[in-house]
């Protein structure tokens, strides 16, 4: 696919927006950008609320390709979750078809397999195919689960390409033992995005966001195939973080599920 010139990126104020907006202008992208929340830095961000179907539109007109980070990226009530998670991404993809865009990333989560086992000992690592079915561990997991769902619907029947991104856990540095199985770095998420973004052919692709990590056990064989060439490991940080926080404890839920501690949350009512 020839590179997007302007792509909008939603949710632009969040922890994975904010990366992604230092790190896709360096491969040549200009970025559209939108949010809910005010994007510091950026008064010429545009005020979008995912459940204003003319805002959304009127974001979506004259771009490239979007990348779609916006909605509640924790655990939520239901309620909160169906309007900005489930019926925002609609928004979204309506939006997209009408405008004629040709390309979408998605940003997925881990936590729409979040109920995945590990694997037991002795099995390689890299061992979880992309395959593995739709097991959420959240309300939050489950609008990732319609999310991807949506794209294949709209890859099928309208053309629509999508690559979405089951992202591990994206910060400046893993925040906790966990996360050196699960972190994407900063960079990485660059090279991943734009992998994902010029990539030709994906119709609808489903790939899993992490680094190369040396204690990764996800298969990362699908966003390689994009063209995505990850550089770093969390194992740099392993001895400073195990440290701090220790190893995994076996039957622990940050240990037994692929979406560790996020299998026991609980929505709170407002």
């Amino acid at each position: 696919m020839t590179a997007p010139t302007t792509v909008l990126l939603t949710g632009a104020a969040g922890g994975v927006g904010t990366l992604l907006r230092a790190s896709l202008p360096s491969y040549g992208y200009t970025l559209r950008l939108s949010d809910i929340a005010p994007v510091p830095g950026a008064p010429e961000a545009l005020a979008v609320d995912l459940q204003d179907r003319a805002a959304v539109r009127e974001a979506v007109r004259g771009v490239d390709a979007v990348v779609h980070l916006g909605g509640l990226s924790l655990e939520n009530t239901f309620d909160r979750i169906l309007a900005a998670n489930i019926e925002g991404s609609y928004n979204l993809y309506e939006a997209v078809r009408a405008e004629g865009v040709r390309r979408v990333v998605f940003a997925s989560s881990n936590h729409a397999v979040g109920f995945v086992p590990r694997p037991e000992p002795g099995q390689r690592k890299e061992d979880l195919p992309i395959e593995t079915p739709h097991r959420p561990d959240t309300y939050y997991g489950l609008s990732k689960c319609f999310g991807e769902s949506l794209a294949s619907l709209y890859a099928d029947k309208y053309g629509v390409e999508t690559v979405s991104i089951r992202i591990g856990s994206c910060f400046a540095r893993p925040a906790n033992t966990r996360m050196l199985e699960t972190w994407l770095s900063p960079a990485d998420a660059g090279r991943l995005i734009h992998a994902a973004l010029t990539a030709p052919d994906v119709h609808h692709t489903v790939v899993y966001g992490i680094s190369a990590n040396t204690r990764g056990w996800w298969d990362l064989a699908p966003a390689r195939a994009l063209g995505y060439q990850p550089q770093d490991d969390s194992e740099v940080y392993a001895a400073e973080v195990v440290a701090e926080h220790g190893e995994l404890v076996p039957g622990t839920p940050e240990y037994r599920y692929l979406g560790g501690a996020f299998t026991t949350v609980e929505p709170e009512e407002s």
